[in-house]
């Protein structure tokens, strides 16, 4: 611009040709000529035609486009997730045309957005905590399956904790809070929700909320505030929103692929710790790990855990089994027809019944499966011993392998059905490691039949008496001692003969 002034000065001004302006500043005379008619300050203009090392590749990049284009929003890669697939297959140019491309590319083939202004937030170390569920795409043991995350982020720090479920129900919100407390060692002051039937029962005007019962005990015993955003206003918790969106770009694309539940949350948690290695997003001069070791000391310590359990009253029914979330569990025998608490938690079935616990399982999910302990039906089987062949409980009860092949061996034997229905009885004081032993020295021994395998097992379980010596005194010690006669027996056997 200033050489601009200068050539419409000299121009304008003093009257100076062409020739002369080009000639004193080394300019040429079309230069100058176009600069005399020249207002605005001129733009530059990037030519974007020239990109020799992008060019082969557009066609694939457009490619990709259009297929993630027909996804959902959650599965599009993301621009820099594009520029690593172009690295893959050759492309050796900078990230910035690939984004240009796909800016480009997506600004012709979508509508534009509405903008919308809002408030900068500020937040005090251990003030609050935002929350919210985002759905995911994982492999789980070598299965496609969609799995819901509980997101966590501390305001102040940044500090993020994310979690995996099978579903999003009560009792996973419970188990994530928990969870999220015992990763940041402590509980903030506020968190900041949706209206989510978990948490929230009832929406009033304003802010005012009718919270769920369960969800107020437990905010009771780690004593926070739940606060409820207004309904359709995620940008009042805008902070982990946004989480979402990172978080399923970072760990989720590609496809995250493990064995269990279990292993994919031990991952995230460790990634959640590499991540706060990352810049602060306002402190710049600090990582977001420093800024949560100045945050953690002012989170409210926990004391104790929070047993995060959904309670349900049912009746146990005349096969020994409850129906949870479309699922049946086994019950000890003798609560048959009585009415029982069913105690749900995100990965664990707790019967009570009179205040005990009575029978825990390992919750499954899905529909219509069967979660039995065979040790439940033992008493029905001492009456049914015939159950023992067809009994669903038994036939898919996992036992040790001398047990089975015992058990083969003796109900091909008659009466075979009872008499291992007697060792499994004696199995249930004993238990099945021992039962396991018997059998074996069964095997080895040659002979197979139930009264040896008891036999077996009783030697193993009957107390051993200490070995003591008997002080006799003198005066009833024998001077002779008896020798054997077997001649009686003799005359007896010869007398028999005779008659």
């Amino acid at each position: 611009m200033d050489m601009i002034y200068e050539i419409r000065r000299r121009y304008l001004v003093q009257k100076q040709t062409i020739t002369d302006i080009a000639k004193d500043m080394g300019l040429s005379r079309p230069t100058v000529r176009k600069h005399i008619l020249t207002v605005d300050e001129p733009k530059y203009k990037r030519d974007e035609t020239a990109a020799p090392k992008f060019d082969p590749f557009k066609a694939q990049l457009t490619q990709w486009l259009v297929e993630d284009a027909k996804l959902a929003k959650s599965r599009r890669r993301s621009g820099q997730r594009l520029f690593e697939g172009l690295q893959t297959i050759g492309y050796s140019g900078a990230y910035d045309s690939v984004q240009r491309f796909v800016r480009r590319w997506k600004s012709s083939n979508h509508s534009p957005k509405l903008s919308y202004a809002f408030v900068p937030l500020l937040f005090l170390p251990g003030d609050a905590c935002q929350f919210d569920w985002s759905q995911e795409e994982v492999e789980l043991g070598g299965v496609l399956q969609k799995i819901k995350v509980a997101h966590f982020r501390l305001t102040y720090s940044r500090q993020m904790f994310v979690v995996a479920y099978p579903r999003e129900i009560q009792e996973m919100v419970l188990d994530a809070h928990v969870r999220a407390f015992a990763f940041f060692g402590g509980v903030p002051a506020r968190l900041i929700y949706d209206n989510l039937k978990a948490v929230v029962d009832t929406v009033y005007s304003g802010k005012e909320r009718q919270f769920n019962r369960r969800f107020l005990t437990m905010a009771n015993h780690y004593l926070f505030e739940p606060v409820a955003c207004t309904p359709a206003s995620g940008w009042e918790k805008g902070q982990v929103e946004n989480q979402v969106g990172n978080i399923r770009e970072w760990l989720f694309t590609p496809l995250a692929r493990f064995a269990s539940f279990a292993e994919l949350n031990e991952w995230l948690a460790t990634r959640c710790k590499e991540l706060a290695q990352r810049k602060h997003p306002t402190q710049r001069q600090r990582t977001i790990a420093e800024c949560f070791a100045d945050e953690q000391p002012l989170l409210r310590p926990i004391t104790a855990s929070f047993d995060g359990y959904v309670e349900h009253m049912m009746r146990v029914s005349s096969t020994c089994l409850v129906l949870v979330d479309r699922n049946r569990y086994s019950v000890p025998a003798s609560f048959a027809g009585q009415a029982v608490s069913a105690r749900t938690t995100a990965d664990q079935v707790r019967i009570v019944a009179n205040g005990e616990v009575v029978a825990a399982h390992s919750r499954v999910f899905g529909r219509d499966q069967l979660v039995c302990d065979p040790w439940h039906y033992l008493p029905v089987l001492d009456k049914k011993p015939g159950a023992l062949r067809d009994g669903a409980p038994f036939v898919t009860w996992d036992l040790p392998r001398p047990i089975i092949t015992v058990r083969d061996r003796i109900l091909k034997q008659p009466k075979g059905d009872r008499a291992f229905v007697e060792l499994l009885m004696l199995a249930g004081e004993a238990g099945l490691d021992a039962l396991a032993v018997a059998c074996e020295l069964a095997l080895e021994g040659g002979v197979v039949n139930a009264p040896v395998v008891m036999n077996e097992l009783r030697r193993l379980i009957s107390p051993h008496l200490p070995a003591t010596s008997i002080n006799v005194p003198d005066g009833i010690a024998l001077t002779m001692e008896p020798v054997a006669n077997c001649h009686r027996y003799d005359y007896l056997l010869g007398a028999g003969n005779v008659h």
